[in-house]
């Protein structure tokens, strides 16, 4: 009996569950899905503008001309006329050299040019009195023709003297070592009475720091953009110094060749520097505008979203849903980023796409504090 009643209450248990679940699929399937969440976004309309396109390298600064000093002949040093750091001028005097063994040859060389040009004179009148003898037939031809051949030995002799003199005269020169440039003086290597050799060492370097140049790498895709912009090469060039100071200056230089393996270009600008604000090998910031996009499509840069092959944005439509739309960056610049591929109308997410979802809802984060989607009361 009492297994009896089990089995019936068993029964009983299966035909509530059985009548349960039927009664749950007949339910409104609509009840079953889950509600969209509207996102709060912030959203900005794209507009079109005219953008400059910035490059932006590291430099370093060079003297626009450097000179080692070297003496052209050895020979010991007398006298040193200009100090360490000194701002000199080109053709100022910089080094004496012990100049009496020159001024010895010197001496030797004029002395043989006067005894050559005694002897000119010489040969020269008894050539005239052996042609006026001639003339009488009182010597023969011969006795002309020696004197003549006479003359003109000697006359080379006197050129070969004269260019002597003027070579020992340009080795007396040599003694006297003046700046060939303007410009600063580095470390002076010598000191009187030191023997100056024309292979060693510099006896001091000079460094025209005004006006100045900063040397700095270019991409080999900007070089086309750079010279169709600005044919004659004068593109304006900002330098920052490390202090955050500005310079301004002017590109004056670019490579014949690009870099194969960095695949850079090497330019160069020139800045006035007569406040030595500059020094050779400071490293600064360059900035030069490459080219122009006229009338781009211009969007904040944050809208811009990276997936794994391409980069959106999300485009709010009429029915506050959003859509991906892909995108081509032209170029970022200060925060603005110039695309194309949008209509400058459209109305794109820039804060909260990071759980959007195309075909979500959103709503503009200022309509919940009292105000319209620009963000205005």
């Amino acid at each position: 009996m009492t297994r009896k009643k089990i089995l019936v209450g068993a029964i009983i248990l299966l035909a509530i569950l059985g009548a349960y679940v039927l009664w749950q699929g007949k339910q409104d399937p609509q009840a079953k899905k889950p509600r969209v969440a509207t996102q709060v976004v912030k959203t900005v309309q794209a507009q079109k503008k005219t953008i400059p396109v910035t490059i932006r390298a590291n430099g370093y600064v060079t003297a626009i001309n450097t000179v080692e000093v070297r003496p052209q002949v050895q020979n010991i040093v007398r006298a040193v006329h200009v100090r360490e750091g000194q701002e000199v001028s080109a053709g100022q005097l910089l080094f004496t050299l012990d100049p009496r063994s020159d001024q010895a040859g010197v001496a030797s060389a004029q002395a043989q040019l006067a005894r050559n040009r005694a002897e000119l004179a010489e040969a020269e009148a008894a050539l005239r009195r052996n042609r006026e003898l001639q003339a009488r037939q009182f010597v023969s031809p011969a006795a002309v023709d020696t004197a003549r051949n006479q003359v003109e030995a000697l006359r080379s002799a006197v050129r070969g003297g004269e260019a002597a003199t003027q070579s020992s005269q340009v080795a007396l020169g040599y003694n006297s070592i003046t700046a060939s440039i303007s410009g600063r003086i580095g470390a002076i290597s010598v000191r009187p009475g030191s023997l100056a050799q024309p292979g060693g060492v510099p006896m001091l370097t000079i460094a025209q720091i005004d006006p100045i140049a900063v040397s700095f790498p270019v991409a080999e895709r900007e070089l086309g953009r750079i010279l169709a912009t600005y044919p004659k090469g004068d593109a304006p060039v900002v330098a920052q110094l490390a202090g955050g100071e500005e310079v301004s200056g002017k590109l004056v230089f670019i490579d014949n060749a690009v870099d194969a393996q960095t695949g850079t270009v090497r330019m160069k600008a020139q800045f006035d520097n007569a406040q030595h604000r500059m020094w050779p090998g400071n490293f600064v910031t360059v900035r030069l505008v490459a080219r122009t996009l006229e009338d781009a499509v211009v969007v904040p840069a944050q809208a811009l979203v990276t997936g794994p092959e391409q980069q959106f944005v999300y485009v709010v439509q009429a029915d506050g849903s959003v859509q991906a739309r892909k995108v081509e960056v032209l170029a970022i610049e200060q925060g603005q980023a110039a695309i194309a591929g949008l209509d400058a109308r459209a109305r794109v997410v820039v804060e909260g796409t990071q759980n959007l979802r195309p075909g979500g809802k959103v709503t503009e984060a200022a309509a919940k504090a009292g105000q319209d989607g620009k963000g205005k009361p």
